[in-house]
């Protein structure tokens, strides 16, 4: 089911919003400073490119540094990433099968502005006592 979905997500909204990632990486990977953002977006390309059968956990770990980070993300790119998300949400949840999809694209949208601090792991890594912040 989760290829599935893949698939349909794919085809409906998928690739445009990796594409809008990558886009997002190459820019801002222009600039020594904002490197860390644009490796960044590409890790989230990856995930808005197929992200059934993926959770997003907290990183305990992260430390004072991701907070500057993710300001400095919503500022340079994670809004209007997060406004893409709304936008191919509503588009998707127009017909009756892209109501899921638009769910998950509404979850994607926190860490679309919030991604230092959080991992994105296969679902099925998942231990049975570990809280995934949200799974698709």
């Amino acid at each position: 089911m989760r290829t599935l979905l893949n698939l349909i997500w794919f085809v409906f909204g998928g690739f445009w919003l990796a594409l809008g990632y990558a886009a997002a990486g190459v820019l801002l990977c222009l600039l020594i400073l904002t490197i860390p953002l644009g490796v960044a977006a590409f890790r989230m390309a990856r995930y808005a490119l197929w992200p059934f059968g993926r959770a997003v956990v907290p990183q305990p770990d992260a430390g004072a540094g991701s907070v500057v980070l993710n300001v400095v993300w919503i500022l340079l790119a994670g809004w209007w990433l997060a406004l893409g998300h709304v936008v191919t949400a509503v588009a998707q949840a127009i017909t009756i099968i892209g109501i899921p999809l638009a769910i998950a694209n509404l979850k994607m949208i926190p860490i679309s502005l919030f991604p230092y601090g959080k991992r994105i792991v296969p679902a099925d890594s998942l231990a049975p006592g570990d809280r995934p912040l949200h799974s698709i």
